[in-house]
């Protein structure tokens, strides 16, 4: 049923473009550390590069996990889930690359992506694994709409409201490892 793959074929890149979303895992190098999972929208913040690479457009979200977990170890994994009739799961396995909005390559890579006026940082992975399996249970589903929420909560906020939200919530893990590279914790 499950197939392991060299790239990214036509067939993966429908299912990944046509996904209303997707899910990050991440875990810190510490036994006791905890893993992360989250959901991701907006069928307009991921982009496949090449046949190897892709990359995703981070928000500023409640939480910096996945930043804190890339920037120690580089491991993350994306999953995919067909929702139609046509079942399948995609895994894409790699080393991730935080790339912070005053990085030379951000003005290039930000025009693979929607408009959103809180990106935080792109996440750039190198797929060193690609997988599918059969998918037989998960549910179909409708996708009734996409959610622009978090838009509309950043659209409320100042550039300085947002960066002491960021401040607060967003510089260090729940294990308290550093998420913003310019507030490197002692």
């Amino acid at each position: 049923m499950g197939k392991l793959y060299e790239g990214l074929t036509p067939a993966l890149r429908d299912l990944i473009t046509q996904s209303p979303m997707y899910f990050t895992a991440t875990a810190p190098l510490a036994e006791d550390g905890h893993v992360n999972v989250s959901p991701k929208g907006g069928m307009d913040t991921f982009a496949i590069l090449d046949d190897t690479t892709v990359a995703y457009l981070d928000l500023i979200g409640s939480g910096a996990e996945t930043i804190a977990h890339v920037r120690e170890s580089g491991r993350i994994t994306l999953m995919f889930c067909s929702f139609t009739r046509r079942p399948k799961i995609l895994r894409l396995y790699g080393t991730a690359r935080c790339v912070f909005p005053d990085a030379p390559e951000w003005d290039t890579l930000i025009g693979h992506f929607g408009k959103h006026p809180i990106p935080r940082s792109i996440m750039v992975v190198s797929l060193t694994r690609i997988t599918d399996s059969c998918g037989f249970t998960v549910p179909e589903m409708e996708l009734v709409r996409e959610r622009d929420l978090q838009d509309q909560w950043g659209m409320r906020k100042s550039d300085q409201e947002l960066e002491e939200y960021m401040r607060q919530k967003n510089s260090a893990s729940i294990d308290g490892l550093p998420a913003r590279p310019h507030q490197e914790l002692s």
